[in-house]
C-alpha cells in the first residue's frame, strides 16, 4: 500500500505539517511558538494550575514545559506564583497579554488556513468535523488519554 493511500499516515503527516506552519506563523506575526500557544490555551481553559498539570495535558516533560513558562513569563503572558499551600509547588496563570495573545493566534491562525477550508464545501466540513470527532473520541477513550477536554472548547 502507497503512504498516500493510507489514512493514518496522512493524518500523522498532515499533523506535523500543520503544527509546522502554525509554529511558523505564529512565530512570525505574534513572536511565540505554536508549543507555547498550546500552553496558553491550557492556562485560558484552567486558570491557576500547576506546571505538572500543563505537561501532563500536552504529553510533554515536565522540564520541556518549564522552558517554554519561563519564556512566557519573561514576556508577560503569564505568572508563576508560589502555591501558599506548598510552597516548592508554583501556580501559573495568564496576564491579559496573554489572553490577547491567545485571541491573536486564533484569529492569525484562522486567517491563514481560511484558503485551505475554502477548498472544502459546506458538506466536506462537516463531514470533516464528524469524522475527525469520532476518531478523537475514539483515541481518548481507548488510550485513557486525558487531556481531549481541553481541545473541545
Amino acid at each position: 500500500m502507497k503512504p498516500s493511500n493510507n489514512i493514518g499516515f496522512l493524518l500523522q503527516r498532515l499533523a506535523f505539517m500543520l503544527a509546522r506552519i502554525n509554529d511558523q506563523v505564529l512565530q512570525e506575526r505574534l513572536g511565540v511558538g505554536f508549543s507555547q500557544f498550546k500552553i496558553l490555551m491550557i492556562l485560558q481553559w484552567k486558570p491557576n494550575v500547576q506546571q505538572k498539570f500543563v505537561a501532563n495535558k500536552l504529553g510533554q516533560t515536565e522540564a520541556s514545559i518549564s522552558r517554554q513558562i519561563k519564556l512566557l513569563e519573561d514576556n508577560g503572558m503569564l505568572t508563576a506564583l508560589v502555591n501558599p499551600r506548598n510552597r516548592r509547588e508554583h501556580v501559573i496563570k495568564l496576564t491579559v497579554k496573554g489572553e490577547r495573545t491567545i485571541e491573536k493566534a486564533f484569529e492569525t491562525l484562522n486567517t491563514y488556513h481560511s484558503p485551505m477550508f475554502e477548498t472544502l464545501s459546506e458538506k466536506q466540513k462537516q463531514l470533516l468535523i464528524e469524522s475527525l470527532s469520532i476518531m478523537h473520541d475514539y483515541v481518548c477513550r481507548n488510550e485513557k488519554f486525558d487531556g481531549d477536554e481541553v481541545f473541545n472548547n
